[in-house]
């Protein structure tokens, strides 16, 4: 227990300036995203899709997100552009968060997307075991590049998990304030 716990209290985001060189195997990504699939769904919908960018698709990504963020700012900077594709490079392995929504629309949309953030938690918690940096980023043009992610009707993007080799011993403990004060109880 110990050590789930020191997992969880270690997670944190690790953005891709933060990544040290490394490849990440697609074996391990397997795993981790089967862990991901392993989350919490109501009545089964199982909505999580998950489209992993490597290598050069990792470049066409980044081209396609400045051509969004363009596209949806009225006054774009060159320097949020460059950010964009540093993210990209920087990155190996880069995952959209996509959503599939229940044709039925039995339950409802918070649950599908509550159910993809328990997936992404699971990676998360993944990534720090197997000493990967990760962090999930939702920009506003995110749901504007379906086309690009061959994404149905019923689906939609949810945002970009960044990964990218990182050692987490000596971080600094996350900040939360005492759970104390975050629990009411009744007896």
């Amino acid at each position: 227990m110990n050590n789930l716990n020191q997992i969880i209290r270690s997670r944190r985001a690790i953005y891709p300036k933060q990544f040290i060189s490394g490849d990440i195997s697609k074996d391990i990504l397997l795993n981790i995203l089967e862990n991901g699939n392993m989350a919490p769904t109501h009545r089964l919908t199982q909505p999580w899709i998950f489209k992993v960018f490597r290598s050069s698709s990792k470049i066409k990504l980044g081209k396609e997100m400045i051509k969004k963020y363009h596209e949806s700012t009225e006054n774009p900077h060159e320097s949020k552009s460059e950010k964009i594709m540093d993210k990209c490079k920087l990155s190996n392995i880069i995952i959209a968060i996509c959503m599939k929504r229940d044709k039925k629309k039995s339950i409802p949309e918070w649950e599908e997307i509550a159910s993809v953030s328990m997936a992404v938690q699971n990676i998360w918690l993944s990534c720090v075991t197997y000493e990967i940096g990760c962090y999930w980023s939702s920009p506003k043009y995110a749901n504007e590049l379906s086309e690009f992610l061959n994404l149905g009707i019923n689906e939609k993007c949810l945002g970009f998990f960044y990964m990218g080799k990182f050692n987490h011993k000596n971080q600094k403990p996350t900040k939360r304030n005492n759970i104390n004060s975050k629990i009411e109880w009744f007896n």
